[in-house]
């Protein structure tokens, strides 16, 4: 390839990987428990038991969907990542053309900074209290907070943003720091909360009523609401779509120097999205039990408050645990945002743009409604950003075995390969339809859209591809 490479800065954005550059297991391990033992978990564990989740079918359900979420990473995700060893923006760019490829990375970023926004409240939640400031939630969805709420986040996105742009290693190190300790304070609120709630025997949990109790509470606040069996599975499966079946971790895995890097998913989905997610139900569950009038909000409802939360099972262990939890969530994603942002203006810097993520991410952090909808909003994102997977995987694949040229835009030259516009736009916008006109559960969409998305691909390919196929991989 003949693109400059000096401002990389060691992060390979628009050239594979070299040998040289690649990592061992460990990095991946460390990264992969910090990130999903992390921010995220203490907002959606309380969310499933305000959502009306029963502990049964939260315990099995966790189990079936997160084993399936960790398969879809190793077998889906790490073959191609190691193949070809490029960030998934720069596979795109050669698949779909530059142009496109833009508007790709323009709404993957945005989606990305709003995630991460989420864990910049889950932290300025647990700084603001020791000083008595939690965030008022306002009655509109983009409503701010009290101004004091408002500058903690700042502050908080601030620190954060930096260590993002610091690259892949400075990310992946704070993670394996923080990763090990961060699980422990996870299993300890639970035990905690089993106490504060007098389910100290086998007998006492399996029967449930804590549980039960503070769903009857919460549903008495918030109103009926219910979260069956299967939806639990799919959202364990698919709430982290974007990365897995839509390929954003081909920019984690490009780094891998064996296949073996691609079970590292299992650590955090079974730390986190499984002990730490009924950990922080847990949490939820304890505080309505003894004392219930600080698990309301200033509208008097039930809201989940994750260091107010942590606090009152761990003490000041918990307030440090809330604070770290956002900042290892929200490091890689901002990360994955600037590489996104970087996409649309190739000739700016990684770190310029995930400082621009990291902004991004920290104004919408002074939203606190939107961390409230994280059931909801990671099913979304899911299907929006999940079906160019597809157009990978097809890619990588199919397009030979059907006489096809693969890495189409690049070899024809084309800024806009429109197999894969109507391919991306034509299945979201139904997906998304029946989303927010119809109320499916979001994470419902997201394989239908992406078998749709693959499906199409092929098929107008087939029909609009003017050049035969070519054997070599990556042009050098």
């Amino acid at each position: 390839m003949s693109e400059d490479h000096s401002n990389s800065g060691g992060e390979f954005e628009r050239e594979p990987v070299p040998e040289s550059a690649l990592l061992g297991s460990g990095k991946f391990w460390g990264m992969y428990a910090g990130e999903h033992a992390a921010g995220t978990e203490f907002m959606i564990g309380p969310l499933f038991l305000a959502a009306g989740a029963s502990l049964q079918d939260l315990l099995l359900g966790l189990l079936l969907g997160n084993f399936l979420a960790v398969l879809t990473w190793r077998f889906l995700v790490t073959p191609i990542a190691i193949a070809k060893r490029m960030t998934l923006y720069y596979q795109l760019e050669r698949i779909a053309g530059g142009a496109l490829v833009k508007l790709y990375n323009l709404v993957n970023g945005l989606l990305f900074c709003f995630l991460a926004g989420a864990m910049v409240t889950v932290s300025a939640s647990a700084v603001g209290v020791p000083f008595g400031i939690t965030f008022d939630v306002p009655k509109s969805m983009f409503g701010l907070s009290n101004p004091s709420f408002t500058f903690l986040v700042a502050i908080v996105g601030v620190v954060i943003a930096v260590v993002a742009a610091g690259g892949y290693e400075r990310v992946a190190r704070v993670a394996n720091i923080a990763a090990p300790w961060m699980i422990a304070v996870f299993a300890a609120c639970g035990i905690v909360s089993l106490g504060q709630m007098d389910a100290t025997s086998i007998s006492a949990i399996s029967e449930g009523k804590f549980w039960t109790n503070a769903i009857a509470f919460v549903q008495e606040k918030n109103g009926p609401q219910s979260f069956s069996f299967w939806q639990i599975v799919v959202f364990a499966w698919l709430c982290n779509g974007a990365m897995h079946f839509g390929m954003a971790d081909l920019s984690i895995f490009r780094f891998a120097r064996s296949k073996n890097s691609g079970w590292a998913p299992s650590i955090g989905m079974f730390l986190g999205h499984y002990m730490a997610w009924i950990c922080a139900g847990l949490l939820l569950a304890a505080l309505i039990k003894i004392q219930p009038t600080l698990a309301l909000g200033t509208d008097g409802k039930v809201s989940a408050n994750p260091g107010l939360l942590a606090f009152h099972s761990v003490g000041w262990t918990g307030i440090i645990c809330v604070v770290i939890a956002g900042w290892t969530t929200a490091n890689p994603t901002i990360y994955r945002a600037g590489l996104a942002f970087q996409g649309v203006l190739p000739k700016s810097s990684r770190t310029a743009m995930t400082l621009v993520a990291g902004t991004v991410a920290t104004i919408a952090g002074a939203f606190p409604n939107l961390s409230a909808q994280l059931l909801g909003f990671v099913g979304t994102y899911g299907t929006v950003l999940g079906p160019m997977g597809a157009v990978i995987f097809v890619d990588f694949y199919l397009m030979k075995r059907f006489g096809l040229r693969e890495e189409y835009a690049t070899h024809s030259g084309v800024q806009i390969n429109v197999a894969v516009l109507v391919a991306w736009l034509l299945p979201v916008a139904v997906g998304l339809y029946l989303i927010f006109a119809q109320g499916l559960f979001a994470a419902y969409a997201v394989i239908p859209c992406w078998i749709a998305c693959g499906a199409i691909y092929l098929v107008l390919s087939k029909l609009t591809q003017t050049t035969g196929p070519i054997n070599q991989g990556v042009t050098q």
